[in-house]
Order: C-alpha cells, then structure tokens, then sequence
C-alpha cells in the first residue's frame, strides 16, 4: 500500500533565452536552494536525489548527472537519472514521489533542467543517430499534421489557437519567473505573426529557454509538521506507447487516455471538470490545450475547442488552464514538465501569487513527451487523500 506523500517545497530559476550568468551547476542551485528554502529543509534532511534531464545532445553533454552529482547536494547519497524525452520533467516528479511513497525514503530531492542555450534543440532531433528515426523538421513540424488533423476532425475555428497563445502569454506576465513577458498581446497580434507549420504561427509556439525547477517531497510525517500548507499527491500515473504503429491516434493517443484514466480512477475523481479547479498542461503549441482537454477526459472528443472558446480555460473560468503561463511562457524542455507539476502544487498550496486560482483544493499537472508518446500526470490537493 502506498504511504502517503506531499510536495514539502517548490523553487524555480528565472526563465531566460539565454542564463549565461550561470553554469549548469548554477542553474540547478538557484532552483534547488528555492525549493528548499520553501520547504525549510537542509541537506542533511535529504535522503535522495532525483534528476531529470532531456535528450542530452540539447546541449551536448553526456550523463550530466554524474558531474553535477557534487552541486545536486547527492555526494554520499542516491542519486537516480530519469529521461522520458519531453516529458521527462513530470516523470521525474512520480519517480521521486514513488520513492517516498514506497517508504524507502523520507524526504527526496527531485530537479530538472536544460540549458538550451548552449546547443540547439532542433539540430539534436534532425541528426541521424543510431537505431533512431531523426525527425528532420524539429518538434514543430512533427506536430503541425497533428494539428491539421485535430482542426479537420473537431470543426474547431482557427481562431482557437490564437486564443490560447494570447490567454497563456497574459497568464505568464503574471509570473515573475516566465520568459516571456506580453501582457498586452491580442488574440489579432497572434493571428498576424507569422506561419512556421501550418497551421502553427510563430506567437502560437514555445520560446527556447534555460532554466531550471525543484522540488522537495516528503512523507506523511513531514507533511504534517510543515509549517506552512503542502501539497498532498493524491495519485500519479505514467504511461508509454511506440512512436509509430498501424492505426495509432496520434492526435488523442491511447497512452494518454489511459493514464487519464488510471490518474481519475486512483485519485477518486468521477467529473474531472467540476472536480479539478487548476491544471497545468504540456502544451508547447498552443492547439494542445483543446486537445489534450479531450485527451484527459475533459471534455468529450471534438468538444476540447467549444471549452477553450468560451473562455472557460482562462483565470476566473470553470478550468483555468495554465495559470502560470505554462511551456508557452518557458520551455526548458528537461524542466517543462517539472514546472507542471510544482505550478499545480503551487496552486493548492496557496502560493501562486498574481496567477492564483481562488479557492484552489485539486489541481493536475500534465507532461507528455517523444512522438505524443509518454504521458505523466498527477493530482495534488491542499487536504490530505483519504
């Protein structure tokens, strides 16, 4: 049986293009001592560290981990590495919840990060490498079919995804640590940007960042002597499923429903919609948000867009998605899913600051990875699962 676990303290960097005042080791201690700091913690209160990074030719070192282990705090300690492609930031949070969970640790420290800046994302998905298809057109025109496709199956008005981009960007000017910062961009000046993949345009896509994110979680005992509110994970889900194969949905993948459904089913949530007030969504291209709504069993399939356009997805609406100004915002792709996680333990934890859900008791973040083929999710609460 499963003991239970909480989200003790969040930290994050500043999310930039370039963060060249710092070195990786740099990047991953202004996060860490955040998060730790946040959860009045010190190094010797941490039994295990977890890390989380994306491809490692995002910036062209091999196993980082092992030359980062000195500034992760884990000399002497566990030190776990987890890759799941884009998704790695979310999977990297169940894999430290877990090891809590298990009883094998009682406080655990989990972080993720990419320093973009010093490689280029679109090159390491285009080169040939061995026993791997290359992409050869970089995530966005991988996604973009995807996209069409979704559009042509749903009906949904191409003004739905300039809605998105301009909702997010608004949200992120409202979190100091974003990278980008618009708070007066239009749903017209999204519209007017260019076309990268069409149907995507260039305001409808991530930014390139660095940056980082931490987290410490700790068991039932520690959760309960905080000082201040936790985040209580009330279940967690992953799920895989091949790149390609006859008859794959790449638009609503099966991996994805069935975490969905596994996450709803543990955490005891019969109407996702009325009974979850926050989620932080992977969504790296702004038609994500309707999809991934249906893919999570927000809305019935081809009904994704029809919550998105009414404005129910934004701050004040029935399911504010992405409050924090989510992967549009900031990409450090090895942290963006990392981010999900800690924003929606933020949310119940009280500490969102500017872009805080009013009366926020369950919130979800969500990472998905590779080819829409690793999918990680969580619900957090502000009470304590039963």
């Amino acid at each position: 049986m499963k003991q239970r676990a909480a989200v003790l303290g969040t930290g994050q960097t500043h999310h930039k293009a370039k963060r060249q005042d710092v070195s990786m080791a740099g990047l991953l201690r202004e996060a860490i001592d955040r998060a730790m700091a946040d959860a009045q913690v010190g190094w010797d209160d941490i039994d295990a560290v977890v890390i989380g990074k994306a491809p490692d030719l995002f910036e062209g070192v091999m196993m980082p981990e092992l030359y980062l282990a000195d500034a992760l705090g884990a000399t002497g300690k566990p030190l776990l590495r987890v890759h799941t492609a884009g998704s790695v930031g979310g999977s990297t949070s169940i894999v430290a919840a877990s090891l809590v969970q298990s009883g094998e640790h009682r406080r655990v420290l989990t972080v993720a990060y990419e320093k973009q800046s010093e490689s280029n994302a679109m090159w390491a998905l285009s080169i040939p490498i061995p026993f791997n298809m290359p992409v050869g057109a970089g995530a966005g025109g991988y996604f973009a079919p995807h996209v069409r496709s979704y559009i042509r199956r749903s009906g949904a008005p191409e003004v739905v995804g300039a809605m998105v981009a301009a909702k997010d960007r608004r949200n992120g000017s409202l979190n100091p640590y974003a990278h980008l910062q618009q708070s007066d961009i239009t749903v017209e000046q999204v519209q007017a940007s260019q076309m990268l993949w069409d149907p995507i345009r260039y305001d409808e896509t991530c930014p390139s960042s660095d940056g980082a994110c931490a987290m410490v979680i700790g068991d039932e005992a520690s959760g309960d002597a905080a000082a201040e509110g936790v985040a209580w994970i009330h279940a967690t889900s992953m799920r895989t499923e091949p790149t390609t194969f006859a008859g794959r949905d790449q638009v609503n993948p099966q991996a994805g429903r069935d975490a969905a459904t596994q996450l709803w089913r543990d955490a005891g949530i019969t109407d996702p919609l009325s009974e979850v007030d926050a989620a932080e969504i992977y969504v790296p291209f702004s038609w994500f948000e309707p999809m991934w709504l249906e893919n999570l069993g927000f809305t019935a399939e081809g009904e994704g867009w029809k919550l998105t356009e009414s404005g129910e997805t934004a701050l004040g609406g029935q399911l504010p998605v992405n409050p924090s100004g989510g992967v549009l915002c900031s990409n450090p792709i090895g942290a963006s899913g990392m981010l999900r996680m800690s924003e929606a333990a933020k949310q119940v934890m009280g500490k969102a600051g500017d872009y805080q859900v009013d009366s926020a008791r369950k919130a979800v973040g969500h990472a998905y990875g590779g080819g829409s083929q690793y999918f990680a999710l969580w619900l957090v609460g502000a009470e304590k699962p039963e």
